[in-house]
């Protein structure tokens, strides 16, 4: 059994291989009880290998795998009442209706709730009678939310939970998780969305080629950039010439540059200070400005870091 404060998932040196291909390189990481834990990285990092792991639906080709205090192959049925799982994909019987849908889960389960208040709790009531084939694709996520958790679980797992959806059902999805969150229980999700990561996550890990690469919050992640600021220059192309990243490095408040795009980025402390800069060197080097833009650093900008590459890049 779980005591205490006890993680609520412990994944040690993990290891997946199919045939020539290891899928997961060695991933180690924990979720504490009550966080949402957030697995991010482009398709085909491992991220969902690694969940479907967890969730028992894969079995490890190497390391150690502890979820709620118990192991699969051992405690398979206690671990399944006390989890949740929505897939990357759910496929649902298109001819039963919502609440026939979200009952049938609930009977999977020794305990769990009403399906009418887990069918309000996602904003479904108006189609409780409506048949799984009628709704719109947000819906079906919100439905596939549902059965995730009507059995009342202490840990809910997502697989990239608003793939392909449009603005108003993400953020529909969004509040769904944070209310499940707020009420003490513990997410795992993975996503190669970042907004979605900074929007819900206490603690990510991001993932690439099968290994972690950086873990921590999303604002300790931005932050390790050593600037909280992004700003991006472009010049006209009949001016002094191509503008390189070097050109800009040294030049007050700037921490790091990078050429992008045809255009140059750079990781700044200070836009008040660092902006005045660039102009000033812009205009020394005889480059005529065409734009320039400032934001604030994201964990997409932590990835570039990292990589060299964006995280949706093929």
């Amino acid at each position: 059994m779980r005591e205490g404060n006890a993680p609520s998932v412990v994944v040690r040196d993990l290891h997946k291989t199919y045939g020539n291909v290891e899928a997961v390189r060695g991933l180690s990481f924990e979720v504490a009880p009550g966080e949402c834990f957030g697995l991010l990285g482009p398709n085909g990092a491992g991220k969902t290998t690694t969940i479907e792991i967890l969730e028992g639906l894969l079995a490890p080709t190497g390391g150690e795998v502890v979820v709620l205090g118990r192991r699969w192959g051992r405690d398979d049925q206690a671990i399944r009442e006390r989890m949740g799982v929505c897939l990357q994909q759910t496929v649902l019987s298109e001819k039963l209706l919502v609440d026939e849908t979200v009952e049938l889960f609930r009977s999977f389960y020794r305990r769990g709730r009403a399906a009418e208040a887990v069918i309000r709790e996602v904003e479904l009531t108006e189609k409780a009678r409506a048949r799984v084939g009628t709704l719109s694709g947000g819906q079906k996520q919100r439905l596939a939310v549902a059965c995730a958790l009507v059995g009342d679980p202490e840990l809910i797992f997502l697989d990239e939970p608003t793939t392909g959806l449009d603005p108003q059902s993400r953020r529909q999805v969004w509040d769904i998780v944070n209310a499940f969150k707020a009420g003490g229980q513990t997410v795992l999700l993975t996503t190669h969305y970042m907004d979605e990561a900074e929007r819900l996550c206490d603690r990510v890990a991001i993932v690439d080629h099968g290994r972690v690469i950086a873990e921590g919050s999303p604002m300790h992640l931005m932050t390790s950039l050593g600037g909280e600021h992004v700003v991006e220059i472009a010049v006209r192309e009949d001016g002094a010439g191509p503008l390189t990243a070097s050109a800009m490095e040294g030049l007050p408040g700037v921490r790091a540059a990078h050429a992008e795009a045809g255009r140059v980025v750079l990781t700044v402390t200070e836009p008040h200070v660092a902006v005045p800069a660039v102009l000033e060197r812009l205009r020394a080097g005889g480059w005529a400005l065409s734009g320039l833009s400032t934001r604030h650093a994201s964990l997409e900008d932590v990835f570039v870091s990292l990589t060299g590459r964006h995280l949706r890049d093929e």
